[in-house]
């Protein structure tokens, strides 16, 4: 399938709308196993037809958030509300909701569209309907020719496909995946991924996704909420998580980035521009074009990510703002970029990213070489927590 991003998607956003009404409303929401609080006093807000992702390490709460709303879990405080109404003690059966889990739970001794079938059977539809349903489902996911197989004759994608297609058809309003793509190999789920996509916009369907895979969530989402000990660290778009994180957790967990501790020494007018901080790290002046409520002899961290870094072994122009000195101390080569982790005379790992834009096997700089790293005013992000 053609890795195409829909229209409609890029000008998704009810978020933006005060006027819009949650579908999904998790009011909060404590989740308590014995002593250990996996979700502490959340509140999180997800709108229809929205692609959410529940991003974060192993540990972090958001399976067990997952799991109160299909109802596999109660909450222990708080409320979870589905198109306004209270749905605490509705059995998972009667909630519309469906699940696909990571192991898929396929049958191995019925055929594809058995297996598609079978949630159909158990809610007593016409047979009639139903074949008409395993046949939308089958269509929808490409399998038609393979209905008459089992899971083991199978590859790893087409069980993905069966799962998704038995979970899409009972029509459920909000689709749950738990690590959907996690048994893929990285080109099987990239594409799957754009697929899930074209799946979730023509359905015109809620997906939550659970994943702590960075990638897939840039991808495949609307909005993101990025999780830590059971509490949101922030919630917004891809673009607005990797480009202005909330926070240095977040900063650090979503992608490469280089953070600079430091003091600010100067801001606004004082440097001559508004919206200018200046900050000392270890000797090293940074200037970030930025509104900022740090003010002089705070503690912040500064957060530039690596491909916004210059790296050359020209001297420039002006090295007092902006500007680092050191040793080519590794080089990681990725195809498409590659990656220079460079050694400052303080011991400082400063890493930069050059996209490899000619098939030149030998690079002009390589181990061991002095460079000199830069970035402008307005490529990083100054960090006050």
């Amino acid at each position: 399938m053609a890795k195409t991003l829909g229209p409609v998607k890029r000008k998704f956003s009810p978020w933006t709308d005060p006027a819009s009404v949650p579908f999904i409303r998790f009011e909060n929401i404590t989740k308590r196993f014995g002593n250990f609080t996996a979700v502490d006093n959340l509140t999180l807000d997800i709108y229809e037809r929205e692609f959410f992702s529940l991003l974060g390490p192993s540990g972090c709460g958001k399976t067990t958030l997952m799991r109160m709303l299909a109802g596999f879990e109660e909450p222990t405080e708080g409320r979870i509300l589905l198109q306004g109404k209270d749905i605490s003690g509705v059995p998972p059966y009667k909630r519309p909701t469906n699940m696909m889990f990571q192991s898929y739970a396929l049958f191995p001794h019925m055929s594809v569209e058995k297996n598609i079938a079978f949630g159909l059977k158990q809610d007593n539809l016409a047979k009639g309907e139903i074949d008409t349903r395993v046949e939308e489902m089958l269509k929808l996911v490409k399998l038609e020719q393979f209905a008459k197989r089992k899971p083991a004759q199978l590859s790893g994608g087409q069980r993905q496909r069966v799962a998704l297609a038995r979970s899409l058809a009972k029509r459920p309003k909000v689709l749950l995946l738990d690590e959907p793509l996690g048994a893929l190999d990285k080109k099987l789920r990239e594409e799957t991924q754009f697929e899930l996509m074209d799946i979730q916009q023509t359905l015109g369907l809620t997906f939550l996704i659970v994943t702590h895979d960075q990638e897939e969530a840039m991808t495949v989402s609307d909005r993101i909420a990025v999780m830590d000990k059971g509490i949101i660290m922030q919630v917004a778009t891809p673009a607005e998580i990797y480009e202005a994180p909330n926070s240095r957790y977040v900063a650090d967990f979503i992608g490469d980035i280089n953070i600079l501790e430091g003091t600010v020494t100067q801001t606004d007018s004082a440097l001559g521009a508004p919206g200018l901080v200046r900050i000392d790290s270890d000797g090293l002046s940074v200037a970030a074009e930025q509104e900022c409520q740090a003010v002089k002899g705070d503690h912040v961290a500064y957060a530039v990510r690596p491909e916004k870094v210059r790296i050359s072994q020209e001297q420039p122009a002006d090295t007092s703002l902006n500007a680092a000195y050191g040793e080519v101390w590794d080089i990681g080569y990725l195809g498409d970029f590659s990656v220079f982790l460079v050694k400052m005379e303080d011991g400082r790992i400063v890493r930069a990213a050059q996209a490899n834009v000619s098939r030149l096997v030998d690079r002009p700089i390589t181990f061991g070489d002095m460079v000199w790293l830069t970035w402008s005013r307005d490529a990083g992000l100054v960090l006050t927590r």
